[in-house]
């Protein structure tokens, strides 16, 4: 592996090793956030990374969690590399330990007690979506008319929550399971916090050439309040489309992950650990499309 491709974080008293990311105790009710370069794809891990993808996905959320923060609070502090993240890290567990590569890929978060479930908004039809589609005629169970076709537009977003698997896949959530879950009201807001964050995002990122096709987030709770968590409106978490290609009825042309998936189930890939590794070009080409899609929605380069 390349040594600017960051796989693994190696600083003391790691709270949790997810998929992508590796979070720290700060202390004061404060995390230490780090976006490495492992990729995930059908929920499993790969043993490949990608070129600037940590860099790509933590500043990419920094932007989106301030431009929705009048929407629904945030756990966002500073970035790792900003003057502000001092303050906090040089009393922690892990001062001295933060190298240059690794302050660019993280942030520093407020801590939040997390909902376990990911709140899945679907603007097309796409991915999942159009496989259960094509099998069955409904989008997470629920029915959506006849005749569409993939890539199509829904005349309003879907809400369609998942579990939040650690290892494995995640798996559909009906209404009922959600309610069972977090209660009526809890269940309104995810919904309705969720929608609206989507709809903000679609709307300013038309304007960028980027169509937001889907996206999935997490919410926390902070001081009792509904709060967004971990990363927010990534091509990990999304998928975005070249608007000036998009054409319903087919794949679309994209800037997210989309290209490994793809490249994944060319392979004959059954989506069960152990994955394949992946080839240079592919590396290269998704690095490029993640990087692609930073510039053209934030208007700078890394």
């Amino acid at each position: 592996m390349p040594p600017d491709i960051l796989m693994n974080s190696d600083m003391p008293n790691i709270l949790h090793r997810g998929k992508v990311r590796d979070t720290y105790d700060l202390g004061d009710g404060r995390l230490f956030m780090i976006a490495t370069d492992r990729l995930s794809a059908f929920d499993v891990v790969l043993p490949t990374g990608i070129t600037d993808k940590g860099q790509v996905l933590n500043r990419i959320s920094a932007f989106w969690f301030d431009r929705t923060e009048n929407i629904v609070p945030n756990h966002f502090i500073c970035l790792a590399d900003s003057p502000d993240a001092a303050q906090y890290i040089d009393k922690s567990s892990i001062a001295g330990a933060v190298s240059e590569q690794i302050a660019r890929q993280a942030m520093v978060v407020k801590r939040a007690e997390r909902l376990d479930l990911e709140c899945i908004v679907r603007g097309y039809i796409t991915g999942s979506a159009w496989s259960e589609y094509r099998r069955q005629g409904t989008v997470s169970g629920m029915d959506v008319g006849t005749g569409l076709v993939e890539g199509q537009e829904f005349p309003e977003p879907l809400f369609t929550p998942t579990t939040k698997a650690e290892e494995g896949h995640d798996e559909n959530m009906s209404k009922q399971e959600v309610l069972d879950m977090v209660g009526a009201d809890m269940a309104r807001q995810l919904e309705e916090m969720s929608k609206a964050v989507f709809k903000t995002a679609h709307d300013f990122a038309r304007g960028k050439g980027i169509i937001l096709a889907d996206t999935k987030m997490e919410f926390g709770i902070i001081d009792g309040e509904l709060t967004l968590i971990d990363e927010l409106l990534t091509p990990d978490s999304s998928r975005f489309w070249d608007i000036t290609g998009y054409a319903p009825g087919k794949s679309q042309p994209n800037y997210d992950k989309q290209f490994v998936r793809d490249w994944l189930d060319e392979q004959g890939w059954d989506h069960e650990p152990p994955a394949p590794e992946l080839p240079i070009d592919v590396v290269a080409k998704t690095s490029e499309r993640y990087r692609e899609a930073y510039y053209k929605l934030t208007g700078t380069k890394l």
